[in-house]
């Protein structure tokens, strides 16, 4: 036993003999220019860099390939990133490792402003650029990705960083457009109107066959005028959209003129001759014109305002959707208002459902296309004036040996509600799913943003 006692007190005094040769406190502080890590025989000290057979470096650690400021390495290393300090037990030797370059990672914002290069190279504001990304399916979760709370965040940046020319991008080109065409289109509203009431003004004033020249002129007068009504302003659709709809808009105008006289003539046996024409509702949508357009104008500044002063997507399409509703209703109290005059004026019935229903429908449809949404519009003039076609050719077809069950449908509905329930049902249908589409269409930043008035 006094043996191993005294084996271990020489062991103990070599090893301080070491420390204090070396520079190393007790503790196994790292303090001079070697690295030791253990005393593998008596006597011999390990020189720095050298390891054990069966030793292994340690796994590397991410502050290591960063570079951690914090590590500390012997002189000859000081200020080279990825050399790990040795453990405090002085257990093993760390081995010196080259740096692991770090890689630049990518910024998602350039690669996005790369993708839309030139939707922000021509927005004037960041609610354009806001607006596209959402047409392009971004939305505020997506925004987030991005590091960004929502979509109008994210186009702020990249509004900011977009680079410009310094002396002609910082402008878009002005819209050619009439001398003006700023406020023309408003007193061009009130042309259709104008012409309707003179052509019903000489109807009504002649009789035989100059009447139906006047009629015919007149006819032709208030198509060109509503023509050049909505050939600008807020209403005015991007060219190549209103080709498939203009036939059936022709044919529901038709019908509310000649519709309704035609169906009670054919539901009594006739016509017997010429039937009478429905002039009152004919003039009131024609009149309704004016107000239709400012009520577009309307929703479209309107819309404007609440697009600049919101933060979020969900929040525009909260804001606007009572807009929307709103318009809407005021353009019908007009109409309806418009109906009662005409009616009163000319004594004939003002048929508030069946016109109140087709101005409802054609101010929907007209309102759509105007922002870049043709497609459900076409689809609901096209049913709608396919149901009203249907409905008189029953009529005339239950004529027809054994095919009288054919009227059963239109004569129960005339029964009922009069002849005038025909339209009234199949525009209103038509227009209530319009109304369910622009609350869902209009709401969204990217309708309101469109080339597609000028005011």
């Amino acid at each position: 036993m006094s043996e191993l006692k005294l084996d271990g007190l020489h062991r103990w005094d070599r090893l301080e003999g070491l420390h204090e040769g070396d520079g190393l406190d007790r503790s196994g502080a790292l303090s001079g220019a070697g690295e030791p890590s253990e005393l593998s025989e008596p006597g011999h000290r390990k020189l720095p860099g050298d390891t054990d057979a069966g030793t292994l470096p340690g796994p590397e650690s991410p502050l290591d390939v960063m570079g951690s400021p914090g590590a500390v390495g012997p002189p000859d290393s000081a200020g080279i990133p990825g050399v790990m300090v040795p453990p405090a037990d002085g257990s093993t030797a760390a081995v010196p490792k080259p740096a692991t370059p770090r890689r630049g990672g990518v910024d998602p914002v350039k690669a996005l402003m790369h993708r839309h290069r030139e939707l922000c190279e021509r927005a004037v504001d960041p609610l354009e650029i806001a607006a596209g990304l959402e047409a392009h399916g971004v939305t505020d979760r997506t925004a987030a990705r991005f590091r960004h709370r929502d979509v109008f965040s994210l186009a702020e940046e990249m509004y900011a960083r977009v680079s410009r020319d310094a002396q002609a991008s910082t402008e878009r080109e002005p819209m050619t457009s009439a001398p003006g065409a700023r406020g023309g289109w408003a007193v061009l509203a009130l042309l259709p109107g104008a012409l309707c009431a003179a052509a019903v003004t000489g109807v009504r004033l002649t009789d035989g066959q100059p009447r139906l020249a006047v009629a015919a002129g007149g006819a032709l007068a208030v198509a060109l005028g509503l023509r050049v009504a909505l050939r600008r302003g807020p209403l005015r659709t991007p060219s190549g959209t209103t080709s498939r709809i203009r036939v059936w808009t022709c044919w529901l105008i038709a019908y509310a003129l000649l519709g309704d006289g035609l169906l009670a003539a054919g539901l009594d046996g006739g016509p017997h001759g010429l039937w009478p024409l429905a002039t009152a509702p004919l003039l009131a949508l024609a009149l309704s014109c004016a107000p239709a357009i400012w009520c577009a104008h309307l929703l479209s500044v309107r819309a404007r305002r609440k697009l600049a002063a919101s933060r979020g997507l969900a929040e525009f399409a909260d804001s606007v959707k009572p807009l929307i509703l709103g318009v809407f209703a005021l353009h019908l109290c007009v109409l309806g208002a418009l109906l009662a005059l005409c009616g009163a004026v000319l004594g004939e019935p003002a048929e508030y459902a069946g016109a109140g229903a087709l101005g409802a429908l054609l101010l929907l449809a007209r309102l759509l296309t105007a922002h870049g949404f043709a497609h459900a519009p076409a689809i609901a003039l096209h049913t709608a004036a396919l149901a009203e076609a249907i409905a008189l050719a029953t009529v005339f077809a239950s004529r027809l040996p054994g095919c009288s069950f054919l009227a059963a449908p239109v004569e129960t509905v005339a029964d009922v509600w009069g002849p005038g329930a025909v339209p009234a049902l199949v525009c209103g249908t038509a227009a209530l799913v319009l109304l369910v589409h622009a609350t869902r269409t209009l709401t969204r930043a990217s309708a309101h943003v469109l080339p597609s008035e000028a005011t």
